[in-house]
């Protein structure tokens, strides 16, 4: 089936690239715009349900278990999906070799979440039994490689086929233990179940539309190949998920749940928009790394142009969010989360610096300048702790959102300015801030 339009097929069928692209966009699209709509829907009547503490206990947990995800993917999703762009017969070892590699991952990976957990809330039964639960997940990383194969292809529908169906089925099943009267925990089981669901008929649908499971191959040389390419990815992604999740973990440490809860109900607002960049970016970047190899102006070009619609799309997102932040939350989540409007008005900004970080993140790994990527990610890591450690005590939860936009625009911004390799890269984002000039075309 062709998502997109036939108007539009019709006027650029003479551009197959392009509009494979835009069928993948549009795929994507459809899949996040559903997941925006019935998860937005469940997920407040979920939160209505448990109240501002259960809610911020269970989003505790899901922060806590998510701090640590980028170590079980080894930092590899980028590398692999480079690697069989540039050689598209490596593909079964290198998708074999990853599997193994994220399987292992997966496996230290939970036992640091255990073994953090109950240092760090020993005397807390219902959150160790929740992480422990949600942690599980980690174990399934090896069936990522599915998503590797089908974003190097630009085939995102299938994706969004399985990951939809499953999200509709286990979006129903809340509801039915929302109606049930069901306690938090089933929330947890549910989440660990879609997971568990979705890796099994990701792996089905590889061997259907992609190499088959028995034709995959592990080599050590390639193993240590992958990992020397993808080593500063992974501490980038560490460093990234902490100035993620890190402010939820220190708002339940520092003030307690209900703080956790009032916050994570404006986050889970503000960050249902950052589907945009990564959609965009994960259907346009084999186009753009086939620009560089042609044209090196033509690259930029393109570049230039990701950077400009970036701006462009956050800048739509932020600013009637912020004027109408209060009203929604209250309207969504309830009087009882009032307290997240002013939360929302501020942490929607971040917003205009994550969107120009998802598309320079490509530009970095095509460039190879993974160590930069990781020194960039670290800045915004200590700027967070330090900015949360310094403001939530003094704001609380508003202390945390001002942490975060701070710390993204510090990241994802003026970090550019300081590095050579990297300067070029922060004109074209100055430049993308003038709002004024003539329109360019995307592609």
């Amino acid at each position: 089936m062709n998502i997109t339009p036939a108007f539009i097929r019709k006027r650029i069928a003479h551009r197959p690239n392009l509009l494979k692209i835009i069928d993948n966009i549009g795929w994507l699209f459809f899949d996040k715009v559903l997941r925006m709509g019935v998860g937005l829907i469940v997920g407040v009547w979920v939160a209505r349900y448990l109240g501002p503490e259960q809610f911020g206990l269970l989003s505790f947990a899901t922060a806590f278990v998510g701090l640590f995800g980028a170590i079980a993917g080894l930092g590899l999703q980028g590398i692999v999906v480079r690697d069989i762009v540039r050689d598209p017969s490596c593909k079964e070892v290198t998708l074999g070799t990853t599997a193994m590699l994220q399987f292992f991952g997966g496996l230290i990976t939970y036992g640091l979440i255990l073994g953090t957990i109950f240092w760090l809330r020993p005397d807390d039964a219902l959150a160790k039994m929740l992480v422990a639960i949600l942690g599980s997940s980690m174990l399934l990383k090896a069936s990522e490689v599915s998503v590797y194969w089908f974003e190097s292809q630009v085939l995102s529908k299938y994706t969004v086929w399985v990951q939809n169906a499953s999200f509709l089925v286990f979006a129903v099943i809340k509801v039915l233990l929302i109606l049930h009267n069901a306690p938090l925990i089933a929330f947890a089981w549910a989440t660990l179940a879609e997971a568990l669901v979705v890796a099994l008929l990701m792996g089905v649908m590889l061997s259907l539309r992609g190499p088959r499971l028995r034709q995959l191959r592990i080599t050590l040389e390639h193993a240590k190949t992958l990992l020397k390419d993808s080593w500063p990815l992974l501490l980038s992604g560490i460093a990234i998920m902490i100035y993620i999740k890190i402010d939820q973990i220190m708002l339940g440490q520092m003030l307690g749940d209900e703080a956790v809860g009032i916050y994570s109900a404006a986050v889970r607002i503000s960050e249902v928009w950052y589907f945009i960049p990564m959609m965009i970016v994960a259907s346009v970047f084999p186009a753009i790394l086939e620009a560089k190899k042609r044209n090196e102006a033509q690259y930029y070009q393109r570049l230039q142009h990701l950077y400009d619609l970036m701006v462009w799309l956050s800048i739509a997102v932020a600013m009637p969010m912020t004027f109408l932040s209060t009203p929604i939350v209250t309207l969504l989540f309830g009087e009882a989360f009032a307290a997240s409007g002013p939360v929302l008005a501020i942490h929607i900004w971040a917003a205009a610096f994550v969107f120009l970080g998802v598309a320079s993140s490509k530009w970095y790994l095509t460039e190879g300048l993974q160590v930069i990527s990781f020194q960039k990610a670290l800045l915004g890591a200590l700027a967070n702790i330090l900015l949360n450690y310094s403001l939530i005590p003094i704001f609380g939860a508003v202390g945390a959102a001002w942490s975060t936009v701070i710390s993204y625009a510090l990241a994802d911004f003026f970090f550019d300015s300081i590095q050579k390799k990297t300067r070029r890269a922060f004109k074209m984002k100055l430049a993308s801030l003038n709002l004024f000039k003539t329109s360019r075309q995307f592609l």
